[in-house]
């Protein structure tokens, strides 16, 4: 799974902030003291983290638009560097209200409720955090993570606001039985004795589970649900239950600061390890495609970086701590 954050609606203000900061790590004359800056702002909170991730992906897309289209949606602009001038223009979209679509395309409800300063939990980027909830269930927050925690007479809810949980759920004590449920942008998710994991994508949420069974329910009124077994995993939209794979055990060794790789393709796994740090991480797309298997530290990147490059035809590049490139190694 290489989603990146969730796909629910973002500040305006978060995602012009960020514009700023991408604009101002692509100049020239960019320094470290800018990239701590930066790294701050993006740790500072998950929405923060969520509208980087957010235009960089959005900056993909726009590179890839036809280049009549792009001059046609932009006005002229005479900064000092490509980078920068690439990152005003992002800006100029926004402010524009053309990317705005893109880039907080889920409306309605949700966005009257979405994610705010004030989650019952959160976490910053590369921790993770491990709460136990008034009923005993035990919750493991991913790297940028947030969740409210709603319990009612009714259910026991948990609203996953960014990022991953990874959620193992305890008996009902409970004169009425209260079912267990992790509520997304798209549905929800309820546990039936279960341990499973949750996690936001682009207008999808991830569902795996390692014991026990989930109902799946996507949000719109009459939509099919489905039951996940241990095994199990599937995403979901706010229309349907998505196609049932297999999952492994390992694939929540997250929870325990380890990423596991059983042929996974390079920019895969760098966009994994990219969620646990600050700053750019960026793959050469001539070396996407190698395959990687082995584990890999999320609380120590750097040192998972170093060992990519000791085990594949790679070379790692940095331009400050907070900047690195993986290409391919030159032909000696």
């Amino acid at each position: 799974m290489s989603q990146q954050l969730d796909g629910a609606p973002i500040a305006p203000a978060a995602l012009q902030r960020a514009a700023e900061w991408m604009a101002r790590l692509w100049a020239e004359d960019a320094s470290a003291a800018d990239a701590d800056a930066c790294a701050a702002w993006r740790a500072a909170h998950p929405e923060h983290e969520r509208a980087w991730a957010r235009l960089q992906r959005f900056s993909r897309q726009f590179d890839a638009l036809p280049r009549e289209v792009a001059r046609g949606a932009l006005a002229p602009v005479q900064p000092r560097t490509t980078g920068r001038r690439r990152a005003l223009q992002l800006l100029g979209l926004i402010a524009a209200g053309g990317g705005t679509a893109l880039l907080a395309h889920e409306a309605g409800l949700w966005q009257s409720t979405g994610m705010s300063m004030g989650s019952d939990y959160r976490t910053a980027v590369g921790e993770t955090r491990a709460i136990v909830l008034a009923d005993g269930t035990q919750v493991v927050l991913d790297t940028a993570s947030a969740i409210d925690v709603r319990y009612g007479a009714g259910e026991r809810r948990i609203v996953l606001r960014a990022g991953a949980i990874l959620v193992t759920s305890a008996h009902e004590h409970a004169a009425v039985y209260r079912p267990l449920l992790v509520a997304t942008p798209q549905g929800t998710a309820t546990a039936l004795g279960t341990r499973f994991s949750v996690r936001l994508g682009d207008g999808v949420s991830q569902v795996a589970v390692f014991q026990g069974a989930v109902a799946l329910q996507p949000a719109r009124a009459g939509a099919k649900s489905l039951h996940l077994q241990a095994g199990q995993r599937a995403g979901y939209t706010r229309l349907a239950v998505q196609e049932v794979a297999s999952v492994e055990d390992s694939a929540a060794a997250w929870a325990h600061g380890s990423l596991v790789a059983e042929r996974m393709r390079l920019d895969d796994l760098l966009a994994e390890l990219g969620r646990y740090r600050h700053g750019v991480l960026r793959c050469d797309e001539s070396i996407a495609g190698l395959r990687v298997t082995g584990v890999y530290s999320l609380r120590d990147t750097d040192r998972s970086l170093a060992n990519l490059a000791l085990s594949l035809p790679v070379q790692l590049r940095y331009r400050t701590r907070y900047w690195v490139s993986v290409g391919p190694r030159p032909a000696s």
